[in-house]
């Protein structure tokens, strides 16, 4: 049975915010007894549709809400029991039967009206403006920006070795990646009050900031007690501001920041903040437009201009709980619609490699850095006890987690990159050195073409290349920088291994689908070095490299 309510939301309701209201819905439901229906899976979410969301802070007198009933009840039963149960704030105004071949309701909105009452009687515009104009302040004395020095060139900010070690977690340890933004943002801005006087970054992030841990940004550092959220009235110094889902928005404000350099030789050096934004990385085309224009206007400006970090926040399938809505999969792909040059997009599969690529990406003379982030917490290997590269090694965009033997038949060369994939390779290390594979992990394609020919042909020379596939937690299109052949592709392990989107569960739910379990990942590695000789054999005739030509190269470039 399929309902749909009529109903306002008053003045007791005014601060729940969507995602509330909906929760507020589902126990509504609840305490009227009603048979609410849930999807299927492992991850069942009450079937209601609210038709649009309501900004925060607005009150309505017509919102639309759908709901299903797993049974069919007299409407007037219904609608007492939603009236007794309702919260104080939502008023139920009309309720009906509808049919369930109906399209869903977010598709049948097509408009809204709103009133706006103004409390004040409203002057002559001309007037007003004059008035405005003349109660600007002629100084400002709480005005300290520039006082003591350039921060952006501190060499403090971009030696990742020199770092505290609170910024680095310990083997062992089960961390998310998120939380190393988090951390280094609260370093950051504590030595920008330390040395400087000011924040070196201001932040927004909607109602996202705790979940992609850019609120930070505002948290204590050692006997820093951190900015804290802005307020024009009683916080005027706070490093984040508090926004409304409004990713699009804050995001113009992140780039117009940016842009405003108070120095006095703006030809030479920047003064001013770094913005950094946030959002799911599902919703990352919300705030690639106004990255679109910055950057644009970073290529023909003659004056510095400051960097924007992009952070695509929950990126790849771990966003589990979520359902498929926030799936982070192909959206991403917007942060590489930049020329070359004009964006550093930086992939850190876990903890100790976020504070690393930040400070090798922010140091190049790069407008845009997109940060790719994960939810899920993996625990942090002990890369010397593996014999991997140490986390340090992240800052050259790519680095060798396994050698093969060449003493032995090669199974070929695998590109890694996101979380769950390398936290699986790292689980089937002895496996893979069976399979006698290499095994590079990709942290970033721009800072890898920043190496020099000779570490870049370690890493991957040019046979590897072609005898190479990757796996990926993202769509395997976006691995367009690190697939180097047609063969290579078909044997790409990624979370759009189906040309399908994912849906909902939990990790390993997602995993599995993905086919990103390290079986899955396992049983795709050998199908790829059990039929090494057929992809030779195929790259040679397209005249690529036979095996023992193979051979000849890789003893011209040693790995």
């Amino acid at each position: 049975m399929r309902i749909r309510i009529t109903f306002a939301k008053t003045e007791a309701m005014r601060y729940t915010g969507h995602l509330d209201l909906q929760r507020a819905w589902e126990r509504t439901f609840r305490r009227a007894r009603l048979p609410l229906a849930y999807s299927q899976g492992f991850h069942p979410q009450a079937r209601l549709n609210l038709a649009c969301a309501l900004p925060l802070g607005f009150t309505s007198q017509c919102e639309l809400l759908d709901a299903w009933l797993e049974t069919s009840l007299q409407m007037n039963d219904i609608l007492s029991a939603l009236v007794r149960a309702a919260p104080p704030g939502i008023e139920i105004t009309h309720l009906e039967e509808i049919t369930e071949r109906l399209p869903a309701l977010q598709t049948q909105v097509t408009s809204a009206e709103f009133v706006v009452t103004l409390l004040d009687a409203f002057p002559d515009l001309a007037d007003r403006l004059v008035e405005l104009g003349e109660s600007v302040p002629r100084e400002m004395p709480s005005f300290r920006l520039g006082g003591k020095g350039t921060p952006f060139t501190d060499p403090r900010l971009f030696d990742a070795r020199s770092y505290p070690p609170e910024l680095f977690a310990r083997p062992k340890e089960k961390r998310a990646n998120r939380e190393a933004l988090g951390r280094w943002g609260a370093w950051v801005n504590a030595l920008g009050a330390k040395e400087y006087g000011q924040p070196l970054f201001l932040a927004s992030s909607a109602d996202l900031a705790g979940s992609t841990n850019i609120a930070g940004f505002g948290a204590a550092f050692g006997d820093f007690k951190g900015y804290g959220w802005y307020e024009r009235h009683g916080s005027a110094e706070g490093a984040l501001l508090p926004q409304e889902i409004t990713e699009f928005a804050n995001s113009g404000i992140m780039t117009g920041l940016a842009t405003v350099n108070l120095s006095a030789n703006p030809q030479e050096e920047f003064r001013g903040f770094w913005g950094i934004s946030s959002t799911y990385g599902s919703f990352s085309y919300l705030l690639y437009g106004m990255l679109r224009l910055y950057s644009q206007l970073a290529q023909d400006c003659d004056l510095k201009l400051g960097k924007v970090v992009f952070v695509a926040g929950h990126s790849g399938p771990e966003t589990a709980d979520d359902s498929r809505t926030h799936f982070g999969i192909f959206a991403p792909g917007v942060t590489q619609l930049f020329p070359k040059g004009q964006i550093i997009n930086l992939h850190p599969w876990e903890f100790n490699e976020v504070p690393v690529l930040l400070a090798a990406a922010l140091q190049r003379d790069v407008p845009v850095v997109a940060l790719h982030l994960t939810r899920p917490p993996v625990e942090i290997p002990d890369r010397e006890a593996l014999g991997i590269p140490s986390h340090f090694e992240a800052a050259r965009g790519a680095y060798v987690v396994l050698n093969a033997d060449r003493e032995r038949p090669e199974g070929g060369t695998v590109i890694v990159q996101g979380t769950s994939a390398m936290a699986a390779i790292v689980r089937l290390l002895p496996d893979l050195k069976a399979l006698n594979v290499k095994v590079v992990c990709a942290t970033s394609p721009q800072l890898f073409d920043a190496q020099p020919e000779s570490y870049r042909m370690q890493v991957l020379s040019e046979a590897e290349r072609l005898d190479s596939t990757v796996i990926t937690t993202q769509a395997r299109w976006l691995m367009h920088d690190w697939l180097y052949t047609k063969i290579g592709e078909e044997y790409a392990l990624s979370s759009d291994w189906d040309d399908r989107w994912r849906t909902g569960g939990t990790l390993e739910d997602i995993l599995e689908q993905a086919h990103l379990t390290p079986q899955h990942i396992l049983d795709g590695v050998r199908r790829f070095v059990d039929e090494r000789p057929r992809r030779l054999a195929r790259l040679g005739s397209a005249g690529g490299p036979e095996p023992e030509r193979r051979a000849r190269t890789q003893e011209k470039h040693p790995s």
